[in-house]
């Protein structure tokens, strides 16, 4: 297993800073992600890590030694594109071979290879069928085997589930992180998609205007987010602005729909700071008669229903706040509708659920 470090990496590609002083360590074995939105950097970074772009400033080490300069070729990485990238007049077999016999490896061992990668992937039984005559599931599955058929020590997955339909994406999410489990690999996937890092990743680095801005674990990065950009990318949130007002075993934060009680932040804030309150919607509680506070929540806000969205697995509320202010509220497994639409309602939820963020980092 191959830990990857990336240190003080800038590429600058035509007039626009793609990459910008980026510094990531990747332990040896993980399933890493690199997650933001389109125009992050994220892909160009993979790229720098592949080979295919060399860094204008930095470093990229491999265990420890620089392979910056060092050709695709000879990193020993296996690249999975998005558009999979199989020749289309190759059978599966042959597909998955080709790096093998580029590489001039010999035949006995060839065929003990590509047989280990199908299975892997679950594939053998198509081994005779050429790329169309798969599905889209199909052959990104073979795009995966003929990265992994060459062993290497990296893998490196370009948004590779962004052409399947939601159901096969589901279903590719379990063969990845399946494989990974049985090989063993250093893994590094670029995505946009939230769902997949949440679901997969032993650990994840949020990318901003070619930035890394927090690297954690999705619980992590879910819960205790550092930014304002970090809350309202990863899932869905609630911000609302306040000016902190104390501290100490609790915030009191000064907010225009109330004075709202969260657990103390990660980033130093003294009184008087302008801040973000983030608040998840599945974090509030909605009743339709004010609760006499707890110890465990003392927050709540009163409130008008403005819409319902049924989903099945659960029910969206948009409720408009004093001072015309819209938050989302999301109830799982509705049995029964709390409230309706233009219904007086009450919003609670405890101090832990209440993240204070700096409110420059909104756009940082």
């Amino acid at each position: 297993m191959v830990g990857v470090t990336c240190e003080a990496i800038t590429k600058v590609l035509g007039d626009v800073k793609a990459v910008d002083n980026l510094c990531l360590e990747i332990k040896p074995g993980e399933l890493f992600f690199l997650l933001g939105p389109s125009g992050c950097g994220k892909t160009t970074m993979l790229r720098m890590i592949a080979g295919f772009y060399q860094p204008d400033a930095g470093r990229i080490l491999f265990d420890g030694h620089d392979v910056s300069r060092v050709p695709p070729h000879k990193r020993h990485t296996g690249m999975v594109f998005q558009n999979y990238a199989l020749w289309p007049h190759m059978t599966v077999w042959q597909n998955v071979a080709y790096g093998l016999r580029m590489h001039k490896v010999p035949d006995a061992d060839q065929h003990r290879r590509v047989q280990r990668a199908l299975d892997l992937v679950q594939m053998t039984v198509y081994a005779e069928r050429i790329p169309n005559q798969l599905s889209g599931g199909q052959q990104q599955r073979v795009a995966l085997a003929r990265a992994l058929v060459l062993e290497p020590d990296v893998v490196l997955l370009d948004e590779p589930l962004s052409n399947l339909d939601a159901q096969l994406r589901l279903d590719m999410r379990q063969q990845i992180t399946r494989i990974h489990g049985e090989i063993q690999r250093t893994m590094i996937y670029v995505t946009h998609d939230q769902s997949e890092a949440l679901s997969m990743a032993d650990r994840m680095a949020v990318m901003h205007r070619g930035r890394v801005v927090q690297v954690g674990t999705p619980r992590d990065l879910y819960t205790r987010p550092r930014t304002a950009f970090v809350a309202a990318f990863i899932g869905e949130t609630n911000l609302l602005s306040g000016q902190l007002q104390e501290t100490g075993s609790l915030l009191s934060v000064h907010t225009p729909v109330g004075v709202l009680q969260a657990a103390p932040a990660s980033a130093k804030l003294t009184t008087g700071d302008a801040v973000h309150c983030s608040v998840r919607p599945e974090a509030f509680r909605l009743c339709r008669d004010a609760p006499a506070p707890t110890a465990t929540t003392v927050n709540c806000l009163p409130g008008e229903v403005q819409s319902i969205m049924y989903l099945g697995h659960h029910e969206q509320y948009v409720i408009r706040l004093p001072q015309d202010t819209l938050v989302k509220v999301v109830e799982n497994n509705p049995l029964v509708r709390t409230a309706e639409v233009g219904e007086q309602v009450y919003l609670l939820c405890t101090p832990q659920d209440v993240v204070v963020l700096p409110r420059e980092a909104a756009n940082a």
